[in-house]
């Protein structure tokens, strides 16, 4: 694999919109593989289901020259009857960042990724609260709905008629960490070894009387959120406990 060591790699992804929804994700892939392939060769394409990604691509090519080519030749051309909208991406694919870069710098990429798209969660997170806080001298919340009596998929609920409960993994971000699956002889001075090499450390809370748990605190939310990319699912004790890292439960 070839490294360019503190350089950039180039923009080799097409990002693709105004795609027929409806159509199947298989299909719809295999339709742009066809379209895309003439321009050169192309080693990955996403698409995806959810709501927000529908009528949305990323089609990745190996060399930066045949994405660029794509552009300028297939803007405004008609799929499954739409004329499809296309641009360079803003962003490096991991497909082409591991292509071009080192081991090290391809796995500093994710974490970037990652923890960008915490922060857009916390921003959509804080939109929301937003959103919900009482309207004064109403007494509701704004955009409040009435209660439904199915679950959503991902959630628990304690007992019949009980709010679902979101599980620890779907937690919104926020600057306390929840810290398990610790070796019951570690301490303060272990975890603020860990922890403490992150921005806007404040301080680890033990947990009097519990061994294996422990809080952790950050100035910002930034912080707690690069702590917990680097951090979740770390070994300890020569492997022999996992460590998780999760969100505080507000």
């Amino acid at each position: 694999m070839a490294s360019n060591q503190g350089q950039q790699p180039p923009i080799a992804t097409v990002y693709v919109r105004n795609l027929e929804e409806r159509v199947k994700v298989d299909k719809l892939k295999e339709a742009l593989y066809t379209i895309f392939s003439e321009y050169g060769n192309v080693i990955d394409i996403v698409a995806k289901t959810n709501l927000k990604a529908k009528g949305q691509a990323f089609i990745v090519f190996d060399k930066p020259e045949p994405a660029l080519t794509a552009v300028e030749e297939l803007q405004g051309f008609e799929l499954f009857e739409k004329p499809m909208q296309v641009a360079l991406a803003r962003t490096r694919s991991d497909a082409t960042v591991q292509r071009y870069c080192s081991e090290e710098e391809f796995e500093a990429h994710k974490r970037h990724r990652m923890a960008e798209k915490e922060r857009k969660k916390a921003a959509e997170a804080e939109e929301q609260k937003r959103l919900k806080r009482p309207i004064p001298g109403s007494g509701v919340e704004a955009g409040a709905r009435p209660a439904k009596s199915a679950r959503g998929p991902g959630l628990k609920s304690t007992a019949p008629g009980a709010a679902p409960v979101v599980p620890d993994e779907y937690l919104p971000p926020n600057r306390i960490l929840f810290v398990q699956n610790l070796p019951d002889d570690f301490d303060k001075d272990a975890l603020t070894a860990i922890f403490g090499r992150f921005e806007g450390f404040r301080e680890v809370r033990m947990v009097p009387g519990r061994s294996g748990i422990a809080f952790v605190e950050y100035e910002s939310e930034a912080g707690a959120i690069t702590a917990k990319e680097n951090t979740a699912g770390m070994p300890l004790k020569n492997g022999e406990k996992i460590m998780k890292v999760t969100y505080q439960r507000q």
